[in-house]
């Protein structure tokens, strides 16, 4: 399957020739407008802020002190190629997360990074149900994480970019805290908080077990994401649609497991498969997270590059920059390396995260047609002046 998965979807982006807009390089890449739906706060932050964090709180257990060792061990550890092995990186940013200065300073700095590398919307996931260690109420937790989501955009603001930050409340699937998050989540849906979500070890959690939850959640018109179809298969995406009514799929990935390549290129859609797409369910994939997870071998091989030619509703996510080292010019770099993608594709993925953002559509509309396609023309124009200045330079010589 993953030999025909890369053999239909070689060349899947555009040649570059003709008027087309070319590939773009990596300065390109970061001045993009970006959209970003799947990043989680406790996965982002700054190695030097969790050693100023940790030393501030007497937190010892961490196992570096010098914050570049610290960042390459993050990443060494999420590359064991298991969920639950990854998930345990988390103890160590959650343990210095518990007062509403470091959960303010968190998510300022998380803002500003984030507008630093070309997002202009983002919504960012964290479980306010583990940074209560320290005494902090449920309530207390979340209104530091939106004071410093304000304070990151206007730093951000200062610094010449634009961004605005949603916060998506989380769940922990093997706790029982489901309903209690999902209302307060409601009770924030007009202070910063744009929605729920459920995360953890897929395997012996289902998403059925929250049923309280999703029920009270579109009983009061609000929306949410399920983590779904990462590492496990179709039956997890089936409940987290059909029983539990998700907006969207956090990863979702594994509906490759309903997808039929035949040796000629022909492509065959399971009714799951086909309902996702039909249904317009976005998809919050996360490329350089699924290789670390096991979902997925290369980029090459990622469901991704299909996923894009079937015209799915792909996004891509970053899911937790410290521990993938990455962010979306670099999950970007990835693709635009692999499949060829040009400026058209994307902006074909980021106009699709923002159609289905959490945030009302007018302002969803006017994201897109004041901020991202105006960028997106913007690039355009500059390659084609380049193109032109590159044929005038080899016509003179």
């Amino acid at each position: 399957m993953t030999s025909q998965i890369r053999k239909i979807t070689e060349g899947s982006g555009h040649t570059g020739r003709g008027t087309a807009p070319g590939v773009p390089d990596s300065e390109q890449i970061r001045r993009a407008p970006k959209v970003l739906l799947h990043d989680h706060l406790d996965g982002g932050l700054r190695p030097g802020t969790i050693v100023d964090l940790a030393r501030e709180s007497g937190y010892e257990g961490l196992p570096e002190t010098d914050p570049d060792k610290l960042g390459v061990w993050f990443r060494e550890a999420a590359d064991s190629g298991s969920l639950e092995r990854y998930l345990e990186t988390f103890a160590h940013t959650c343990a210095v997360m518990q007062t509403k200065a470091a959960l303010k300073r968190v998510a300022a700095e998380c803002a500003e990074d984030l507008a630093e590398d070309g997002v202009v919307y983002a919504e960012v996931r964290y479980a306010p149900e583990q940074h209560l260690e320290a005494g902090l109420t449920l309530e207390e937790v979340v209104e530091a994480v939106n004071e410093g989501f304000r304070e990151g955009e206007r730093r951000a603001r200062a610094n010449g970019h634009r961004i605005r930050v949603g916060a998506l409340l989380t769940a922990m699937r093997h706790a029982a805290r489901a309903l209690e998050i999902a209302e307060l989540a409601n009770r924030y849906r007009d202070s910063g908080v744009v929605g729920f979500d459920i995360a953890g070890a897929e395997a012996g959690f289902p998403p059925t077990r929250h049923l309280d939850a999703f029920e009270y959640l579109k009983r009061e018109n609000n929306h949410f994401t399920i983590h779904a179809g990462e590492a496990f298969g179709l039956p997890s995406i089936w409940q987290a649609l059909q029983w539990c009514g998700a907006d969207r799929l956090g990863h979702g990935v594994r509906i490759i497991d309903d997808i039929k390549v035949d040796d000629d290129g022909t492509v065959q859609l399971g009714r799951l498969a086909s309902y996702v797409r039909d249904k317009r369910i976005p998809l919050e994939l996360c490329p350089s997270s699924n290789l670390q997870t096991g979902a997925a071998s290369s980029y090459a091989e990622h469901p991704i590059g299909l996923l894009r030619k079937l015209h799915f509703r792909a996004t891509v996510n970053t899911d937790n920059r410290l521990m993938s080292g990455t962010s979306m010019s670099r999950e970007f770099e990835h693709l635009v390396g692999t499949f060829g993608y040009t400026l058209d594709d994307m902006q074909w993925f980021t106009v699709n995260a923002m159609k289905s953002a959490f945030i009302p559509f007018d302002e969803r509309l006017a994201m897109i047609n004041d901020v991202i396609k105006p960028g997106y023309a913007e690039l355009k124009s500059e390659w084609l002046f380049r193109q032109t200045a590159s044929t005038s330079g080899s016509v003179d010589s």
